[in-house]
């Protein structure tokens, strides 16, 4: 079993990038440029590297290396994107890995990517590359390649050192425990549950009972062998159940107008653990939107936009209109999933103004454009 901390660690310590490794500040597949260039280096990585794993790490500094981190990012529908976009699409997961010296809520993105062997490339058009295309890695840099198209098998031995060297062992998996219950999440009720006497889930939260169910807000939750933050939110809240093979949690998302506000379940996500030592993680988005009076909503969708346009220009807000400016990021989305489909733009430009202006309306923003993203994958 691979300790994700460590396999970062190992691929930062020991290798510049190269046809099986790139190493990223950020992504950005919210715009079509930021999707155009994650899909080429995916394909370029998938194509250098075709029988072994290859790896992008996100959230470092190009120049030093140093770990800054990026936001926890659980966008579970990636491989859809993919597989829209690519022919002969590889495997591909997005894994959130905590490191102990970022800010609460920021991780290290560790996007894996597995080849099928065959030679991938973009599917169709997209921001400037054309559909036919093959990349490949030339040292770290991904080039398009139009002749001489052969996959060779040129890192087998790099890639098994790399991920040989993290290897967990069971003082890593007890550290990692005792410092999510002790240390990370001593204010919250912690709890933790060991699978087929080898995996480790811990999970921390603010409780609330409503009738029979028991539901958990302020969430995280890690599988602790790999170092693997499975979900983190400040924000929706989720129930969790769990027998002797699975864990299963449902996300659920507070939406209406005004004070109507209503939970709607959004996502279940179930992972199955196997007496070989291997699990698997399945998710199903089972959001079903409020539908609400069209007229009403146009109203709504207008006085959003008088909202952000008077804070562009410094225009003081009125005691109502802070109120309304505290709700956009839910209107905004139920106008979108109603047909405003311009709202997710909107929501995206108004992100950086809103991070100088109202930090909480910002965080919010993020989390109706992550619905958005889980939605359009689906």
């Amino acid at each position: 079993m691979i300790n994700k901390r460590l396999l970062v660690k190992n691929l930062l310590a020991h290798n510049d990038e190269n046809s099986f490794y790139d190493k990223k500040r950020f992504i950005n597949i919210g715009q079509k440029e930021g999707k155009a260039k994650f899909l080429k280096h995916v394909c370029a990585l998938a194509n250098s590297n075709p029988y072994n794993n290859s790896f992008i790490v996100v959230g470092v500094e190009d120049e030093d290396n140093k770990i800054v981190g990026v936001d926890f990012f659980d966008d579970s529908k990636i491989q859809n994107l993919v597989n829209a976009y690519l022919d002969n699409p590889p495997l591909i997961a997005y894994e959130n890995i905590p490191f102990p010296n970022l800010p609460q809520g920021k991780v290290v993105g560790l996007v894996t990517i597995k080849s099928g062997g065959k030679v991938c490339s973009l599917r169709k058009n997209i921001w400037k590359y054309y559909g036919g295309a093959v990349f490949f890695r030339d040292g770290s840099i991904s080039m398009p390649k139009a002749y001489g198209i052969e996959l060779k098998d040129t890192n087998a031995g790099a890639v098994a050192r790399i991920e040989q060297h993290a290897k967990n062992n069971i003082e890593l998996t007890l550290d990692g425990v005792v410092d999510f219950l002790n240390e990370r999440h001593k204010d919250l009720n912690s709890y933790y549950k060991v699978f087929k006497e080898q995996f480790v889930v811990c999970w921390a939260g603010i409780q609330k009972k409503v009738k029979d169910e028991t539901y958990y807000s302020r969430v995280d939750i890690e599988l602790i062998n790999e170092q693997v933050k499975l979900f983190y939110s400040e924000f929706d809240e989720i129930t969790i159940a769990y027998d002797e093979d699975s864990f299963t949690t449902i996300e659920y998302v507070q939406l209406g107008l005004s004070n109507r506000q209503k939970y709607f379940p959004l996502e279940k996500v179930v992972i199955t653990f196997m007496d070989n030592g291997t699990y698997t993680i399945k998710s199903d988005l089972i959001f079903e939107p409020p539908q609400y009076d069209k007229k009403n909503l146009h109203h709504i969708y207008n006085a959003n936009i008088a909202l952000l346009k008077k804070i562009e220009k410094g225009i003081p807000l009125v005691p109502h209109e802070e109120e309304d400016l505290q709700l956009i990021s839910d209107t905004f989305l139920i106008c979108y999933v109603n047909g405003f489909e311009d709202s997710k733009e909107i929501m995206e430009n108004a992100k950086p103004m809103m991070k100088r202006y109202n930090n909480h309306v910002y965080q919010s923003l993020k989390e109706s454009l992550r619905i958005i993203r889980k939605m359009k994958y689906n």
